[in-house]
């Protein structure tokens, strides 16, 4: 089962790039087009840091399909 999340559209409600994000996590820009994408399940340390700058707990922004 894959994991899906809305940090997409959490991003764009901040009216934050993608360059921002990865700035803010300490990742790259190439890290997060993967998770927006459902093409990589961060570490719990990176979506607890997600959760932490969305001020959003993790299970609202993932979640299983």
């Amino acid at each position: 089962m894959k994991m899906k999340n809305n940090i997409k559209e959490l991003r764009k409600n901040k009216k934050l790039r993608q360059e921002d994000l990865a700035e803010e996590l300490g990742v790259t820009r190439q890290t997060v087009i993967a998770i927006e994408n459902n093409k990589y399940d961060p570490t719990l340390e990176l979506a607890m840091k997600i959760s932490a700058f969305f001020g959003k707990n993790v299970n609202d922004i993932f979640y299983l399909n």
